[in-house]
């Protein structure tokens, strides 16, 4: 049995060590239902959170953390907090060899070396590609979070690092499973810009110099949350399945029986 949980929209509680934290509440499904507060939350990682932030996070009546970071981000900010009752999952979404040099570039390049690998659109381009890369080649690993979600581990909590794209596309596709539209995912996807949600970018050299405006110009494109990166995203549901109802049966697997119950789940009762 799916637990009781507050069916209106909670109060957001500005977290002090957890980034992008929201309730996945509210959002209209195409047969005119929405999704239910206190199911699915989304965040940044949660290894900085303060002893406030984990008795807030405890109070949820979370099941399941799903952390979508791979082993190069654990090693840059570390592991979640343990939550008391709460299974941790971790599924990488990324592969942490892919890019090394790239991102220890931009933790650590000046600006010509940073100019090099982000200027003139690079940046942009190279976050299109993760999310056409994420949609195309992480079938199995969203599959199985959206059998978990199906079958016993709501309400959860999705998050990466900056809990912007790789929880950004978990969050999207699971919204895809339940009927949401896409405006309303795209619309929910672009609240990770506002400036208290946005992760804090970590340079060895965090002098002016080292977090200039044109540094910030140049990496903005790898922190903000763009409308192309998710239109890409859904751009390569349509290329190669066709449609969203085959990207869910024949790319995630989903039977119409798994697809009842996450809409069980994950909607209100209507």
């Amino acid at each position: 049995m799916t637990q009781q949980v507050p069916q209106v929209p909670p109060t957001e509680t500005p977290l002090t060590g957890v980034r992008n934290f929201r309730d996945v509440g509210g959002l209209p499904t195409a047969d005119g239902r929405r999704t239910a507060f206190g199911r699915l939350y989304r965040s940044g990682h949660l290894a900085h959170a303060t002893a406030e932030d984990a008795a807030f996070l405890s109070g949820l009546g979370l099941h399941t953390v799903f952390d979508f970071r791979n082993s190069a981000d654990h090693r840059l900010d570390g592991y979640d907090i343990e939550l008391d009752g709460v299974r941790n999952i971790s599924i990488p979404l990324s592969d942490p060899a892919d890019g090394a040099e790239f991102w220890r570039l931009v933790r650590d390049g000046n600006i010509e070396q940073l100019r090099s690998i982000l200027a003139g659109g690079q940046g942009a381009e190279r976050m299109l590609r993760m999310y056409q890369a994420t949609i195309r080649d992480r079938t199995a690993e969203h599959s199985r979070v959206l059998h978990a979600l199906a079958e016993d581990s709501v309400p959860a909590l999705m998050h990466c690092a900056a809990g912007k794209d790789r929880a950004g596309l978990s969050i999207a596709v699971s919204l895809l499973a339940v009927g949401v539209e896409r405006e309303a995912i795209e619309m929910d996807y672009l609240k990770s810009n506002e400036a208290h949600r946005r992760y804090k970018v970590r340079r060895a050299d965090m002098s002016e110099t080292g977090m200039s405006p044109e540094v910030m110009e140049l990496l903005d494109p790898l922190f903000g949350a763009r409308a192309s990166y998710l239109a890409a995203a859904f751009a390569t549901i349509d290329e190669i399945w066709g449609t969203t109802d085959r990207y869910l049966t024949e790319g995630l697997k989903l039977s119409p029986g798994t697809r009842e119950r996450l809409r069980e789940r994950l909607l209100d009762q209507g």
